[in-house]
């Protein structure tokens, strides 16, 4: 871009970059015009910067935060390739928009109407953004809540082999082995799941039994010991024994939430790691009883005193032996602390993450900063679990979010667990438990190398296309391809 400035300073002339020769000749227009001269590249940077890389910490283009911390040539230095090419492209649209000449003198055409217009467009791209950015958490959370085809198949499959085969019909485990499922000198890991590429040591759903019990009847994982059961299995879940989960998938309230209008509510001001925190916890999983099958432990397996919990979303890297060694100090529940590490956004969890506390039952009885800790890799001390009150107190506050129209909490079934065992939670090392692989791109390569179990905790989960194709191996490196049933229904090994 050229300037000439006359020798009587009565006009000038700018030429080249972004705009086609237009002479100035009001003296009046000098001083905003140099202005402009210099601050317009950096304005459109601004704009196209922001826009990729904004929406999750400024409310706008404009604001005062954003303007402050983005002016300047280290846009060009640290923007990635991304970025670098949409203000290229913008560049280019300005160039083709600016070729036409602007009458001079012309009063519809001054520097405040300039930057008025300015602003508009810029409030306006802003807006767009985050339209598209609300509309891509929807989008992934509907991904995220259906069933893929292959894994579909599978189903189908192994239930109609349930059917047909008398060797996947077969008792789990073998007469002579069931003693083994009660003997605390053994290690016990429970899974509840309906994900049949998911599970190891199962409790499953009725509707999914028969498909489970034929994949571990026909593929046993010997040395392992395999008890595949359906909740309807258990004689203890009686609506008796547990009305307040009854009342949950029957309220109205409830069953609007969850299986609602999920785009309602949605604001522009909404962050979309909130809209999509939200989303995830209306999945209609949260009002399962399977969902809440881990309250009720002491009671499923009254033989056993130790015993860990695993979530369908893991995967399991290194020996979990040494669990059992663990002294968690008489506490019934060892997990790992989120309000502590490295990782702001994924180990940033206290009570107020999930605690309404302008509601005064909450501000009354919890403390906002208080730390919360993970489920999906658990230890449970099930001989300390039955000298508390620990279902009760789950209960009591289950019912009060109900009474309360879900206005105590909205974040699915942790949020009771956290109060239900205050005061009865050991943290354990954080090398145990890594969460946020189903909703942090980024996590560290390093530490998901190093942790004993890893969790896909969030809507990308590695089964699914949307899942993160950089953390997938971690998963998809354990799945036989070359199984019949896997090959017949489709389910392909990614290429990466």
């Amino acid at each position: 871009m050229l300037l000439r400035v006359s020798p009587n300073m009565r006009s000038i002339t700018i030429s080249g970059g972004l705009f086609a020769t237009r002479p100035f000749v009001h003296p009046h227009h000098l001083p905003p015009i140099i202005a402009l001269a210099f601050l317009l590249p950096f304005v459109f940077i601004l704009a196209a910067v922001v826009t990729l890389e904004g929406v999750n910490r400024c409310t706008s283009f404009v604001s005062s935060d954003c303007l402050g911390r983005r002016l300047g040539p280290r846009f060009l230095s640290e923007g990635d390739g991304d970025s670098m090419g949409l203000v290229k492209d913008l560049y280019k649209v300005l160039i083709q928009v600016n070729s036409e000449e602007i009458p001079v003198g012309d009063s519809k055409f001054d520097a405040k109407t300039f930057a008025i217009t300015l602003k508009a467009k810029m409030e306006n791209m802003d807006e767009e953004e985050k339209i598209s950015r609300l509309a891509e958490q929807l989008h992934k959370h509907f991904a995220a809540s259906a069933i893929p085809k292959g894994i579909h198949c599978l189903s189908l499959c192994l239930t109609d082999e349930y059917s047909s085969n008398a060797h996947a019909r077969k008792q789990l485990p073998s007469p002579e082995l069931l003693p083994l499922l009660s003997d605390n000198s053994y290690q016990h890991f429970i899974l509840a799941t309906e994900n049949f590429l998911a599970a190891s040591v199962v409790v499953t759903s009725a509707k999914t039994y028969p498909g489970m019990h034929s994949w571990f009847a026909l593929n046993p994982p010997s040395p392992a010991i395999v008890e595949v059961k359906g909740v309807h299995q258990f004689d203890w879940l009686t609506r008796e024994n547990v009305p307040v989960l009854e009342a949950v998938e029957n309220h109205h309230s409830v069953r609007k939430h969850y299986h609602g209008n999920h785009d309602m509510g949605a604001a522009l001001s909404d962050n979309p790691r909130v809209f999509a925190s939200h989303l995830q916890a209306r999945s209609p999983k949260y009002i399962s009883l399977l969902n809440h099958l881990r309250v009720y432990l002491p009671e499923l397996f009254p033989n056993l005193n130790k015993v860990a919990f695993l979530d369908d979303d893991v995967v399991v890297q290194r020996d979990l032996s040494p669990l059992w060694a663990i002294n968690i100090e008489g506490k019934v529940n060892g997990a790992v602390e989120t309000s502590r590490g490295e990782d702001k956004w994924v180990m940033s969890k206290r009570f107020k993450t999930y605690f309404n506390f302008s509601h005064p039952l909450i501000a009354d009885n919890l403390d906002p900063d208080e730390c919360a800790w993970a489920y999906g890799m658990n230890i449970f001390d099930l001989n300390a679990w039955r000298k508390t009150s620990i279902r009760d107190t789950y209960h009591y506050w289950v019912k009060k979010n109900l009474k309360s129209n879900l206005t105590l909490w909205k974040l699915g079934t942790l949020p009771p667990a956290l109060v239900a065992f205050r005061g009865n939670a050991k943290p354990i090392d954080p090398s145990w438990h890594m969460l946020g692989l189903g909703y942090q791109e980024k996590s560290d390569l390093n530490s998901v190398r190093k942790t004993a179990v890893i969790h896909y905790n969030g809507q990308s989960k590695p089964w699914l296309e949307i899942g993160f194709k950089h953390l997938q191996h971690c998963w998809t490196k354990h799945v036989n391809y070359s199984h019949s049933f896997i090959r017949n229904c489709d389910i392909l090994e990614p290429q990466y």
